[in-house]
């Protein structure tokens, strides 16, 4: 006999399935022999914490099958090729499902595979040296597989979300993915997850090329057939190489030189709004008394909490952005002379800090802003990103042109006051006491003291001078639209290219781009068919 219950638990009911059996005996009177939970939420908003569970209760029999809906993977060897340029989520899971409609994947990768990366990550911190080719936001699993591996999107609209978090358990992720309301992997797990996934596409006849940085387009008569390429051998040395295939381009939302060479090409791209701002971080013990109102904090049978904050101050949004809850403030730059920030957890969310972004939405019409870029000419389709280099160039130099961020107390920040001291942090190459409000434009301190305010107003004790503000958070999307048919998703003008995922602008974190990447591989598998029958 199966039952299916709603319930809603105590914190300490809900913990694992063995405090679950008890409670369903009971309060339900059955004597369950498997419960398997289908959903899962916390409700924090009120003192009295509940947890949400949709769950299944076996009694007497055993689930017929395990929880995650698998695809099969056919061997593609001797298939027609598609090139697939960047392996981040768009572009691995625009390889897999290329596999699974037929055509051989050839995934080409400017940086290192996931474990090599880390050597090169961790001179980041240590000796403050940035690979321009291996970093945060470059290699193996893009910028997802080391800031954080969170899965919740609200783009459902897009696709199917369910299906993405399928194939990631498939390939490795806990299967608390497809229970989660947030959903999140974990940086020390992901980099497994997005190796077994480069494994499928090897193993099924496709092709993965590490450091092999795709530099132009072969094309002729507006289509595209195949891109040029620098491959960087074993020995350092350099090669040109060049791959023949319809495209799916999925570079990611900084790989700035790709902009360049397609505008300098004249391949129609435009300036997209983004948001600027901080990454804020708080003691994860203080952030776990504000949601849970508790003193005690979190208590042995919650998580580490999670926030989420979204006001307007004069006509722009200021919000939370990729909020890291137990997690650590990382140096994201991917280029020399840039500090950028970014976050991160691991599955565990056990670091003493959680932290943020907090940004300031910025239009395309802002860019003549005094305050913003003076430089920067508001009808450059490169305006944003020209921004984007401005503030982080600024950053650097505030950091003392190393990896070092500049940095200011949170309350201090809102009371135009210079921090003497700051409290420790988890951004490893260290910070230094800086004046974001005197360097940072106007157009977005203004608005982020405001909004600070605000959110403190009904979340008492968020506005801290415990808490710690790091410049700069300049990464929350890409700067620009690479523009292209929302019929056939492949460039408006160029057909066999497909402009993909978060780097194009069409996507906004890992599960979005990830199904934007199928839905790029689905047409131009169709395309490739239709052309082919003609």
């Amino acid at each position: 006999m199966v039952y299916e219950y709603n319930l809603r638990l105590q914190p300490r009911d809900a913990a694992n399935e063995q405090n679950i059996k008890a409670y369903l005996k009971r309060e339900k009177g059955i004597d369950a022999d498997v419960v398997r939970v289908r959903r899962r939420s916390i409700d924090a908003r009120q003192r009295n914490i509940f947890v949400n569970l949709s769950l299944q209760a076996f009694v007497g029999e055993q689930p017929e099958t395990d929880m995650v809906t698998r695809i099969d993977y056919h061997n593609v060897d001797g298939a027609p090729a598609a090139i697939v340029v960047g392996a981040g989520p768009g572009g691995l899971f625009a390889a897999l499902r290329l596999i699974e409609l037929g055509m051989r994947p050839i995934v080409l990768e400017r940086g290192k595979d996931v474990h090599s990366r880390r050597k090169d990550i961790a001179l980041i911190s240590r000796q403050h040296v940035v690979d321009p080719e291996s970093n945060y936001s470059f290699g193996e699993g893009g910028a997802g597989a080391f800031s954080d591996g969170k899965l919740y999107t609200r783009s459902k609209k897009r696709g199917n979300t369910d299906r993405i978090l399928n194939i990631f358990c498939q390939h490795g992720a806990s299967t608390n993915i497809l229970v989660d309301a947030h959903p999140h992997i974990g940086t020390d797990r992901l980099p497994k997850v997005i190796e077994n996934m480069r494994q499928t596409i090897i193993g099924c006849g496709g092709e993965v090329h590490f450091q092999t940085k795709v530099t132009g387009l072969i094309s002729k008569a507006n289509e595209v057939y195949g891109v040029r390429a620098v491959s960087i051998c074993d020995d350092g040395s350099r090669h040109e190489v060049e791959f023949r295939g319809p495209v799916i381009l999925a570079t990611g939302h900084s790989a700035r030189d790709v902009y360049r060479w397609l505008y300098a090409d004249g391949i129609e791209i435009e300036a997209k709004d983004l948001a600027i701002g901080v990454r804020l971080e708080h003691p994860s013990h203080l952030i776990d008394q504000i949601q849970y109102h508790n003193r005690e904090g979190k208590g042995q049978y919650l998580p580490t909490a999670e926030y989420s904050y979204v006001t307007q101050v004069a006509e722009r949004g200021v919000y939370s952005f990729c909020m890291c809850p137990g997690g650590t403030v990382v140096p994201a730059a991917s280029g020399p002379e840039q500090v950028v920030v970014n976050g991160m957890s691991a599955s565990l969310r056990n670091s003493p800090w959680s932290n943020s972004g907090m940004v300031v939405e910025i239009h395309c019409s802002d860019i003549n802003h005094p305050t913003l870029a003076p430089s920067v000419k508001a009808d450059d389709p490169l305006a944003m990103l020209r921004l984007q280099e401005y503030l982080e160039r600024q950053c650097w130099e505030q950091g003392g042109k190393r990896q070092t961020a500049p940095a200011q107390r949170m309350y201090d920040f809102v009371n135009h006051r210079i921090s003497v001291s700051l409290p420790s942090t988890s951004y490893a190459p260290g910070v230094v006491s800086s004046p974001l409000h005197q360097w940072m434009p106007p157009f977005i301190t203004s608005r982020l003291a405001q909004g600070f305010r605000h959110f403190s107003s009904s979340s008492r004790g968020f506005l801290t001078n415990e808490a710690l503000m790091i410049g700069i958070e300049t990464r929350t999307s890409s700067p620009v639209r690479i523009l292209r048919n929302p019929d056939t998703l492949s460039h408006i003008r160029l057909q066999g290219l497909y402009p993909c995922g978060e780097g194009a602008g069409y996507a906004g974190g890992i599960v979005s781009a990830a199904i934007d990447g199928e839905r790029c591989a689905e047409q131009l598998v169709a395309s490739y068919q239709a052309h082919k029958s003609h």
